[in-house]
């Protein structure tokens, strides 16, 4: 590996087994902008390129950890959401094109709203996000203290002005004296009888804590944040969710069951139900 278009070709040699040819290729050249600042247009025009050494070390580093399962996101400590650059690490879930969807119904919905409110926030990329696309006041919850030290790094690295809090939602505990507009959660949702199902990737790197549910109570963060939220939203006030496809009337139920109304059921791009949004009246 001596000049630049050579990486292509040890991406596919050193880790097919794990990644199909179009992955290992995707993943040379995630690399390749990371370490030389190239796109795929610049990659080409620069193919024959010189590597050093200390840029063949990196590479073949990155790519030791790939053959480990690692996903390229927390090798590189960054995610893009929504054309943003996310800080990540194994801390935090690995934002997914899903969640985009989300974050554009609420946009698209929300320009009259004031306040917001993000439980489960993770590494802060959906309330960092809308922070930058509307105007009003941006706060976030969650129960890892760890995970919010990566939201408040990602906060300041976009400029934003998210209030971030530690707290559980499964608990009784409220320290908000205010009102929000717009409630918004991505709680764990996969059931531990679907973990078969998960990349290996995913089930060894990513944190079980943002993703498993027990199948004994698969809803069991939905039904806390919802009569949470009837203390927590003004009137008229929305609730956003992103669900597991499988517990898209189950859900619908409960937010029947605690007074909410125009509830909506959206799929994603893959034609799953996969959002739900309520009003709170």
């Amino acid at each position: 590996m001596q000049i630049l278009c050579n990486i292509i070709d040890f991406f596919k040699r050193e880790i097919s087994h794990i990644y199909d040819l179009k992955e290992c290729e995707s993943l040379a050249y995630i690399v390749i902008d990371k370490i030389f600042g190239y796109n795929k247009s610049d990659f080409i025009l620069r193919s024959n390129e010189t590597i050093n050494e200390r840029q063949r070390k990196i590479i073949i580093n990155i790519v030791k950890k790939l053959k480990k399962n690692v996903p390229i996101q927390y090798i590189l400590e960054e995610a893009y959401f929504f054309d943003l650059n996310f800080f990540v690490n194994s801390s935090v879930l690995i934002p997914r094109p899903e969640t985009e969807e989300l974050v554009r119904w609420i946009v698209n919905e929300s320009k009259q709203k004031n306040s917001f409110l993000d439980i489960g926030t993770g590494s802060g990329c959906l309330i960092i996000t809308l922070n930058k696309l509307l105007k009003g006041s941006f706060s976030a919850i969650d129960v890892c203290s760890n995970a919010l030290d990566i939201a408040k790094i990602n906060n300041r690295q976009h400029n934003t002005e998210v209030n971030f809090y530690e707290m559980d939602i499964l608990k009784k505990e409220n320290i908000f004296k205010d009102k929000f507009d717009v409630i918004l959660s991505n709680p764990p949702y996969v059931t531990i009888s679907e973990k078969k199902f998960i990349k290996k990737n995913v089930i060894d790197n990513e944190p079980h804590i943002a993703l498993f549910v027990s199948d004994r109570d698969p809803l069991i963060f939905y039904r806390s944040i919802i009569k949470r939220s009837k203390d927590l939203l003004s009137k008229e006030g929305c609730l956003y969710f992103e669900i597991n496809e499988r517990f898209g009337l189950d859900i619908i139920q409960l937010l029947n069951n605690e007074g909410f109304v125009n509830i909506k059921l959206k799929k994603d791009i893959n034609g799953k139900d996969r959002m739900i949004k309520a009003v709170f009246k």
